[in-house]
């Protein structure tokens, strides 16, 4: 009976050694693996079965004490990886091509854009407060200016209590003139004039017209326009004062030989703005291609 279980016992090492190459080589190698696979034959097949695994598997580079640590780690290395772009964006990213917008950036302008547009409307409204204030300031130290003449030779009303809009009179010519026996004959205090200045004064000139009383000639036009190269953007200086323009303007009346018009009817007819914008127009058009003659102060 112990003779027939050893013969079964050999035969089936034989046929477990020619089943399993490895094995067979361990058999061959020493005693000891063979005394190991006769202790258990459950335990030798599932060793022997465990340990093929395909070549270059992760198998055979895990040592054996880590076992079950080496077959995890297959299972957690993807978590570990960045994820990675679709094959078509990782091409153009590659040659350098340009990268397309995110969708939600398609959708409308960005907070940039939205900016620009915003300081871009802002922007004539800072302008004009500037000029504005400029404008205020010049034209504030004009009246004080004028209120410290000691002669007397204006005085300024706002009208509608607008700073940008005055009456003057002006209540001094040359009195060697005609124009000065005319006013002492008629009783005439003042020749009343209006200055409407613009928003970019004083780097443009202000609008002057004759009101009362009704002139004649001393480069005084219809509408009460007045005929000064001064009062031109080509001949205005910004230098020039309001106090200035007056003393300019009482010149050219005594030098064009302005009178007071006593005419029946013509002289009671009032100037009008209207008229004398457009007078003004037309007559600048005039000297432009002519030439301009503005008499000097010192031939008042």
């Amino acid at each position: 009976m112990a003779t027939l279980l050893r013969k079964i016992g050999l035969i089936r090492l034989h046929n477990r050694d020619t089943e399993d190459p490895k094995h067979h080589h361990n058999h061959r190698g020493g005693g000891g693996q063979q005394s190991a696979s006769l202790r258990g034959k459950g335990g030798g097949k599932s060793s022997g079965h465990k340990q093929q695994h395909p070549p270059g598997g992760s198998g055979d580079a895990s040592p054996g004490p880590g076992k079950g640590k080496g077959k995890r780690a297959p299972e957690l290395a993807p978590r570990d990886k960045p994820p990675q772009p679709a094959a078509g964006a990782a091409g153009a990213a590659g040659a350098g091509g340009p990268r397309e917008p995110a969708t939600g950036a398609r959708a409308g302008p960005g907070p940039t854009g939205a900016a620009a547009a915003a300081s871009g409307s802002l922007m004539p409204v800072a302008r004009q407060q500037h000029c504005t204030q400029v404008r205020s300031r010049r034209l504030m130290k004009e009246l004080q200016d004028i209120a410290r003449l000691s002669d007397r030779f204006i005085s300024v009303e706002l009208v509608d209590e607008s700073l940008f809009d005055w009456n003057v009179k002006l209540h001094q010519v040359d009195k060697d003139s005609v124009l000065w026996q005319d006013m002492k004959e008629t009783n005439t205090e003042f020749i009343l004039l209006n200055l409407t200045f613009p928003d970019n004064f004083p780097f443009s000139p202000p609008f002057m017209r004759v009101l009362s009383p009704r002139l004649e000639n001393g480069y005084v036009l219809d509408g009460g326009a007045i005929c000064m190269e001064l009062l031109t953007p080509r001949g205005w200086s910004s230098a020039y004062t309001v106090e200035a323009v007056m003393r300019q303007f009482a010149a050219s009346l005594v030098k064009g030989q302005g009178r007071i018009c006593r005419k029946a009817g013509k002289s009671k007819k009032s100037f009008s703005r209207k008229e004398a914008e457009a007078t003004f127009k037309s007559l600048v058009k005039t000297h432009e291609k002519y030439g301009w003659v503005t008499p000097p102060v010192s031939d008042g």
